[in-house]
């Protein structure tokens, strides 16, 4: 869609472009609002920096924020065999039991064990589309261990092992649902000062948990044509419903079917909560940004470092 309204027959191919290594960040900014906005308009295109984004909008304009919080999802360890493997997990089932990728010179066998950071034996139950189907040792929940044990999972261009530092700026700063792998990185760009200077100018605020995955652009060419029904796909974009709290069965070969859940609440600022959409993977075109908003008017101001 067209910031105009009209349609677009795009394909993803459009989107690819050779970008060198050395333009890419490996630190952020000192400042999060310190970052770079680019404002699109009816037929005007003009540089800013995100800190004049108060500027932009007007009171009684709406901001929706994405308040998932990253967790420590990735884990190393090795396979029964020696093998060193890699853990990154995608989804959490229950207290117990997560969806992950497993990154092993070979795959790992639904029964078998991989012995992960932190002396756990984690069990594999199976394999669910491209993720694996994983069983935590009890004592803890999954989130527990992750945050005893687990590294936060920086995107692959970043080279560095992640430090404290990481730690705290990979994060919103109104983060407060555990759950992502990955964080809405235009989100990363609200400091307080910032939103302190949005609510002064009398905008106002919402919130909504959307859990970003790890998921990546497909491998097939896709139009981002909205009548393409090859557009988002059901297991590129569908949550995956919590599975019951119950024991870890080491019987088990195969994993539950991925089913729909229920569309998240937004809870705004005022009294008033209405449901959207689920969506907790745009892969397509990393849709990973808060969602710009206006009561009254169709207004969007966007950005991205």
């Amino acid at each position: 869609m067209h910031y105009n309204g009209a349609a677009m027959n795009l394909s993803i191919d459009d989107f690819e472009y050779e970008l060198p290594s050395r333009l890419i960040a490996q630190h952020p900014s000192q400042a999060r609002s310190a970052s770079r906005l680019l404002r699109v308009g009816a037929g005007t295109i003009a540089d800013h920096h995100f800190s004049e984004l108060p500027d932009m909008l007007s009171p009684g304009d709406l901001l929706v924020f994405n308040d998932t919080k990253v967790i420590k999802a990735r884990l190393f360890g090795k396979k029964e065999t020696g093998g060193r493997i890699e853990v990154l997990i995608e989804r959490l089932l229950s207290e117990r039991e997560a969806l992950a990728q497993v990154h092993a010179g070979r795959p790992a066998k639904p029964g078998g064990t991989l012995d992960l950071a932190g002396g756990l034996e984690v069990r594999v139950l199976g394999r669910v589309g491209e993720f694996y189907h994983l069983c935590f040792p009890d004592g803890a929940t999954v989130l527990e261990l992750l945050e005893r044990h687990g590294s936060v999972p920086l995107p692959p261009y970043i080279t560095h092992a992640p430090d404290a530092a990481d730690e705290r700026r990979y994060q919103t700063v109104y983060a407060r649902s555990p759950g992502a792998v990955a964080a809405p990185t235009a989100g990363l760009h609200f400091d307080e000062p910032l939103l302190a200077a949005l609510a002064q100018r009398g905008v106002e605020f919402a919130y909504v948990t959307l859990h970003v995955g790890a998921g990546t652009v497909p491998p097939k060419p896709i139009s981002l044509s909205r009548r393409d029904s090859s557009s988002a796909s059901s297991t590129d974009s569908s949550p995956i419903s919590t599975c019951p709290d119950r024991p870890c069965s080491s019987s088990s070969r195969h994993s539950p079917g991925l089913k729909r859940s229920a569309a998240p609440t937004v809870t705004p600022s005022r009294s008033a909560t209405a449901s959207i959409p689920t969506a907790t993977r745009c892969s397509l075109i990393k849709c990973r940004d808060e969602i710009y908003g206006s009561r009254h008017r169709r207004r969007r101001a966007s950005g991205d470092a």
